[in-house]
Order: C-alpha cells, then structure tokens, then sequence
C-alpha cells in the first residue's frame, strides 16, 4: 500500500479508530470505595444538556485528534473530517469508523489524506476507540458539573492529559497494528 502513495504528497501512514461518545451534566453513579457500612454521598442533578466528542485514536504511535462538538449528524461528520484531514496534512489516515447513519458517506467529500474503513455492523468490541471513552467516563462518574463549560473544561483537561503511551496501551490489538505493520 505504501508503494503506491504519493510520496512527494504523503510522507506516512497511520492508522486511526474513530468514534463519538455524548457527555452531560446529568450525574453518572458509579462504584466508590468508603468504610465499612458508611453509605456513599454523591452530588447528583438531573440536566440534559449534552455534548459531543468526536475522536481519532491511534494504536500505533498513540496520535489523536479529539473534537468537542453539539451534536451528530452527517454534515457534521463530514466537517470533522475536513478538520482531521487538516492535522498533519502530510500524513494519510486510514480511519476505522462504525456503520453509525450518519457516516454515510454518499453525500459528503472525503478529503483526500483520509481512507474510511467500515467494521461490520453491531460489532463495537472491533472499534478500540470504545475503550477510551470508557477510560474518560471512568473518570466521568460521580462528579457534578455546573454548567457546560465547566464540563467541557474538564473534557477538554482529560483528553490533554492523555498520553501516547496511555492511548497506545487503551488501543493497541495484536491483530490491528500486526496487520498494519505487515502490510507496510
């Protein structure tokens, strides 16, 4: 596959998951650990208002490209790939994404940099990218957030915050990167 890329245009390959997860202000109960027989206190509130991220993760070189956004739709979609075809321009994306109906991809431009690849149908345990939103809404549980831009700051820290490496142990399946790298 490598051989057959532009060279002058495409200076590496990677491969990413992608995926989108909704957070809110609505309190997540979770497990905690307290003293025997003491019954644990959480804050909760009952608000809907949601956000999204958007997420490429890498499970090669622990890369990602996160963006925070309200909502998901195809058009949507379409401009968070424009966005990630913008990071790292000389890189071509092969971008593992599920059969959610707003990846349709009939109606959208694909940039260029960027080669979708479909897991099958109902199969999430495919797509690694599941894992690290489990990893952020492990984190998520148990903790009230005022307003949404309190949320989205501490999104925004807990994605930062996140390593390669970390990113890379959360990703990373025998089967994915030794069939990427066998077949560059």
């Amino acid at each position: 596959m490598r051989l057959s890329l532009n060279k002058d245009k495409y200076e590496v390959v990677n491969l990413y998951f992608q995926d989108e997860s909704r957070f809110g202000l609505m309190t997540h109960l979770g497990k905690c650990l307290t003293a025997k027989g003491v019954k644990p206190i959480v804050n909760f509130q009952h608000k809907f208002k949601t956000t999204y991220l958007y997420g490429s993760y890498s499970p090669i070189n622990g890369d990602n490209f996160v963006w925070e956004i309200n909502g998901v739709d195809t058009a949507i979609f379409e401009a968070y790939l424009k966005q990630f075809s913008k990071y790292k321009p000389k890189e071509y994306k092969i971008v593992v994404i599920d059969n959610a109906g707003f990846h349709s991809t009939k109606n959208i431009t694909v940039p260029d940099n960027i080669f979708l690849l479909r897991i099958p149908p109902y199969a999430p345990e495919l797509n690694p990218c599941e894992q690290v939103w489990q990893y952020i809404k492990n984190r998520y549980k148990n903790q009230r957030f005022e307003t949404m831009e309190s949320l989205k700051k501490w999104l925004h820290n807990s994605v930062n915050n996140m390593s390669n490496d970390l990113i890379k142990s959360i990703t990373s399946n025998y089967h994915y990167t030794n069939a990427f790298n066998t077949t560059l």
